[in-house]
């Protein structure tokens, strides 16, 4: 078995000891967790019924038959079955989170049922679509992706094994690698290369898994075979490789470098992730969403005004650059990581999921005057409804990470972590406080107007007192200094370089840490165009609701000469629009998140 081989100071909890707490996260993973369940088993399968010749003519399949799915999983599209992949992942992380014996009991059946697929096909072959795409491709003949389909299977019953413990589906994948391993040996290395060139999804990362549970060098020798060098190799002698590349093809892939970096230690692996960063992110720059890419490719570095349109920020490329973001944030610490996720959570994750009906949009337009397009529960299965349903899994543990020396608060949502420091038993309850009075007048509390800060409670429940430290990330959108209390007692702590606050100290049941993080309205220009603008309240994207681009006239350094708060409060609720001011026509803003069928406008030309 490989061991590990690398140093990881900050480490992902466990799925089952955070859970999250009544709030915006937790409704929009309920709705998440609606759709999941809500889809047809046999309907999930219908494409790896039929590559096994296993549909049932009274039940299924006959000459009338028409398949419950369609979309990219109607059995004439080249990618049919890629959904199956992402739902069992996400039912395996549901499980894993909440104990969800209904998604659990729903995921083993169909993992069963491929394992009869599998038996069917000979022993070997489980996939939805048949070998000969691979042949295909290796001949250079032209196929969508097949193995972008055949990696989401993979991935599936992956994570089926990892977070739901399911031997079959590791059972499943060992003895599929063996037709991998032999065609891929089968080839030399100019035509796997090319082969390599053919969205591979993230099979090398799959691999890397798979090697890290079993152990054998088979897998290893693939993870290795799945290695694309004509993307990595020029990310390190730091060439801007990926102007006008397909993004999503290339995440994955980088995925499975940062998989490779961590089950093997080799250095080349990490950096190649951080090339792959500092060309896509640092080097690049994003919009005020926090993601990139327009019509699913890269802008050239800091040339975005051009290519606002209505196909930007693919969801799955927000899904897929929040987990590149995790392994570096794992890996170094550093908090502009996280600051990263959250402004991808927000303006990306929520921004792309109906509020009511929990469908995905594939793309976030920031065109002036855009609408979302919404996809429907069963005649779309975009790629994106796969990153939809994977994503809304992940929001608890966002929340925390774990050190040597204690905790660290990741994300300011509210989540309850179960934990042990020594002997202790600890019970870590984060809450965020509406800061409003119902009626009992408390000038601690009060407030006339909408807070202007984000305000955290931390609750420390525990059988016996335990000493360790709390990190609280200080985000880059803080407007001021943050306060922090522990009871009625203020603490000073300074800001590390990494961008957190230290707190350690003996803790103790009941104990009480208060943090207020202040926050301001601010405009997030373009890169190549700084008198365009979008307006920003903390990590949040405020969208105008108007059909056209309209010129603004203020102060961009002082957003309150364009900007202030509109319909601010209701009963014991502060709510978050707000409205132009000292302009010829007034429009309303109100989060991106919160847009349903709006037309809306996010960047504006600001004259002073």
């Amino acid at each position: 078995m490989p061991t590990k081989l690398y140093e990881q100071k900050q480490r992902t909890l466990p799925y089952g000891k955070i859970k999250l707490l009544p709030g915006l996260f937790q409704s929009r993973a309920a709705l998440n967790r609606s759709y999941v369940m809500s889809l047809n088993s046999r309907d999930l399968l219908q494409n790896f019924y039929v590559e096994a010749n296993l549909y049932e003519p009274n039940n299924h399949v006959h000459e009338h038959w028409e398949p419950g799915h369609l979309g990219w999983e109607s059995p004439a599209c080249p990618l049919r079955g890629h959904f199956l992949g992402h739902w069992l992942s996400a039912a395996a992380k549901l499980y894993a989170a909440t104990g969800d014996g209904e998604a659990k009991g729903k995921a083993d059946w169909i993992v069963e049922e491929l394992s009869r697929c599998q038996v069917q096909n000979g022993g070997e072959w489980a996939g939805s679509i048949p070998e000969k795409y691979l042949h295909w491709i290796a001949e250079g003949k032209q196929v969508w992706a097949p193995h972008y389909t055949l990696h989401k299977t993979l991935m599936g019953l992956y994570d089926m094994y990892a977070f739901a413990g399911s031997q079959k589906a590791l059972e499943i994948i060992d003895k599929w690698s063996n037709w991998f391993y032999r065609w891929t040996e089968e080839l030399g290395e100019e035509q796997l290369a090319d082969v390599l060139d053919v969205e591979t999804g993230a099979m090398m990362e799959v691999w890397a898994d798979v090697y890290a549970a079993t152990g054998k060098r088979q897998h290893l020798e693939l993870m290795r075979r799945y290695t694309r060098h004509r993307l990595f190799e020029p990310l390190l002698q730091g060439e801007d490789i990926l102007t006008n590349m397909h993004a999503n093809t290339t995440i994955p892939e980088v995925h499975g470098a940062a998989r490779a970096y961590e089950v093997t230690g080799e250095r080349k692996y990490r950096d190649i992730v951080e090339a792959y960063w500092k060309s896509a992110v640092t080097d690049r720059g994003t919009y005020c969403t926090g993601s990139q890419t327009s019509g699913e490719i890269w802008s050239p570095p800091g040339e975005l005004s051009a290519r606002l349109g209505h196909r930007n920020q693919e969801h799955c490329v927000v899904y897929n650059m929040i987990r590149l973001a995790d392994f570096l944030f794992r890996w170094t610490g550093e908090s502009v990581y996280l600051d990263y996720i959250e402004q991808n959570l927000y303006n990306g994750i929520l921004a792309q999921q109906h509020p009511k009906t929990g469908m995905i949009t594939y793309f976030l337009p920031l065109h002036a005057g855009a609408r979302k397009k919404w996809g429907s529960p069963t005649m779309h299965f975009w790629c994106c409804h796969g990153s939809l349903v994977q994503a809304h899994t992940i929001h608890a543990n966002l929340a925390f990470y774990e050190t040597d020396e204690g905790i660290i608060v990741g994300q300011y949502i509210p989540a309850e972590l179960t934990w042990r420091s020594g002997a202790a038993n600890i019970r870590l309850k984060q809450t965020i406080d509406s800061q409003t009075n119902w009626g009992i007048r408390n000038p601690a509390v009060d407030r006339t107007r909408r807070p202007n800060d984000l305000s955290v409670t931390l609750l420390v429940e525990c059988d016996q007192s335990a000493e360790f430290t709390i990190k609280l990330r200080m985000p880059g959108w803080l407007s001021g200094n943050a306060v922090i209390k522990i009871g009625s007692q203020e603490i000073s702590a300074q800001r590390d370089e990494s961008g957190f606050v230290n707190i350690s100290r003996v803790w103790s049941d009941g104990d009480k840490l208060q943090l207020k993080l202040p926050k301001t309205l601010t405009a997030f220009p373009l890169p190549d165009r700084p008198d365009m603008v979008a307006f920003m309240e903390g990590p949040v994207v405020l969208a105008g609701l108007c059909d056209e681009e309209r010129e603004l006239h203020g102060n961009i350094n002082h957003p309150e000469t364009l900007l202030t708060p509109d319909n601010e409060r209701e009963w014991a609720t502060w709510l978050t629009g707000y409205r132009t001011v000292n302009q010829d026509r007034g429009i309303r803003f109100i989060p991106l998140y919160e847009i349903e069928e709006q037309a809306y406008t996010v960047y504006f030309p600001v004259k002073n």
